[in-house]
């Protein structure tokens, strides 16, 4: 026989929330510290910068899962509805990066050739001041049919 009664589950409930708040809060002021060190690292200690932001990815992505599994209530939910939520969620994220995947090559393959001067031939020397990317483009410029 269970002898809990509405205000013992109530106030268990409220112990559990304060708990994970406590936790989403840690977290957070983790991710603040990280960030404002990351931005104090040079710009050239790329590695480090990159570490930085992967632990700073993971403490977003256990907050998320505090958040799902408690304030969404899916900690106490069947397995398959679980499924059926975190599986689409993958996906998703496959999504995200697979666009950003193909942005990041769109740009890239933009800035080496640009379509629009088609008929002229690329300038691949570094350019110095824009004084003298007028004198190249004019250089490289096609000669009118007429002459």
């Amino acid at each position: 026989m269970d002898h809990t009664t509405h205000a013992d589950h109530a106030a268990e409930a409220r112990k559990e929330i304060w708990k994970v708040t406590g936790i989403l809060t840690v977290f957070t002021i983790v991710e603040l510290i990280l960030g404002f060190y990351m931005m104090r690292v040079p710009l050239d200690e790329q590695s480090k910068r990159t570490f930085l932001k992967g632990i700073i990815i993971i403490f977003m992505l256990a907050k998320a899962f505090y958040i799902v599994a408690y304030f969404m209530h899916m900690k106490h939910e069947v397995k398959n509805l679980i499924m059926t939520t975190a599986v689409p969620l993958t996906l998703f994220i496959w999504f995200i990066i697979a666009f950003l995947y193909e942005g990041n090559s769109y740009k890239n393959l933009r800035n080496t050739y640009d379509g629009h001067f088609r008929d002229r031939k690329e300038i691949k020397a570094p350019v110095k001041d824009e004084h003298e990317a007028v004198k190249e483009i004019k250089a490289v410029e096609p000669k009118p049919a007429g002459e």
